[in-house]
């Protein structure tokens, strides 16, 4: 009898990795779902009872900017489950601020959760992954695509993780490894919540940016309003991890097609200006 699938998701603890891992599990895979401080494994485990998939869900502990929590996770699962058919890149932090608001510590820091520890945990999945002629669905964002204020330090990591993986697909698949990027738009989670922000402190900090602040934060609690849920966005995730070709760049609704379309059409930048001007005036 051929052993299940072995998917390990990263960043499972809420928001879009709980659901895919979740779902993951119900689609009849191994599911190693990690996170960072596996005392928050609660929620996930909860909707794995729920869903009678508690026996295929795995939690373990990865920090994606730790090479020795990556190496160890990736380790442990093979030793266990002799092999990886899957790597689902989901860990992720958002950051809200203009440059002159933050330090240059603040975009290492940024750059550090959302690029690298998404190039570290794929090099240390992929020697696994061309044994199995697996797969790396990574999700970024429509704000790898598109820039937009205030987010300069998340949407920079986020653009780098496109060109990292766009190029790296090519070159995988010759070695028989699928790599997809998944694109949501906003999406209802703790992903945001997790930010803690204090808008009135952000606000008094922005000093001459405060208005065009006032006004993002208007548009962005807008956007949010209509978001979809994890379990919809996560709904993608699923489609690449079992379909027979994934495409390499995958939106999670069709607010995020169009919204991406905007710059993957738009040859001198203009579009997107105009679009993001809006946001802030």
């Amino acid at each position: 009898m051929t052993s299940p699938k072995t998917v390990l998701i990263t960043g499972t603890s809420s928001g879009i990795g709980l659901a895919a891992a979740v779902a993951a599990a119900r689609a009849g895979w191994t599911t190693i779902a990690t996170m960072r401080n596996t005392g928050k494994a609660e929620a996930l485990l909860q909707a794995a009872a729920e869903h009678g998939v508690a026996d295929r869900i795995q939690v373990k502990r990865l920090d994606v900017v730790d090479p020795e929590s990556i190496a160890a996770c990736v380790d442990e699962v093979i030793a266990e489950h002799g092999r990886l058919d899957a790597l689902v890149n989901n860990a992720g932090a958002a950051k809200i601020g203009t440059i002159e608001m933050m330090s240059v510590e603040d975009v290492r820091a940024a750059m550090e959760v959302n690029f690298f520890g998404v190039v570290a945990t794929t090099r240390a999945a992929l020697p696994h992954l061309r044994a199995s002629r697996g797969r790396v669905i990574t999700v970024t964002s429509v704000g790898g695509v598109v820039g937009q204020p205030f987010n300069e330090a998340y949407c920079a990591a986020k653009f780098a993780v496109e060109g990292f993986m766009e190029s790296l697909a090519p070159l995988a698949a010759t070695v028989g490894v699928d790599v997809t990027v998944i694109e949501p738009g906003a999406v209802a989670s703790e992903f945001v919540a997790n930010q803690s922000l204090d808008i009135p402190a952000l606000l008094d900090a922005a000093g001459p940016y405060a208005p065009a602040l006032d006004a993002y934060i208007a548009r962005t609690r807008d956007a949010f309003a209509g978001a979809q849920t994890p379990t919809e966005a996560a709904a993608p995730i699923i489609d690449a991890l079992t379909c027979d070709r994934p495409a390499f760049r995958i939106q999670t609704s069709q607010w995020a097609r169009d919204f991406v379309a905007t710059t993957l059409a738009d040859l001198d930048g203009s579009a997107v200006q105009n679009l993001t001007n809006t946001w802030i005036r």
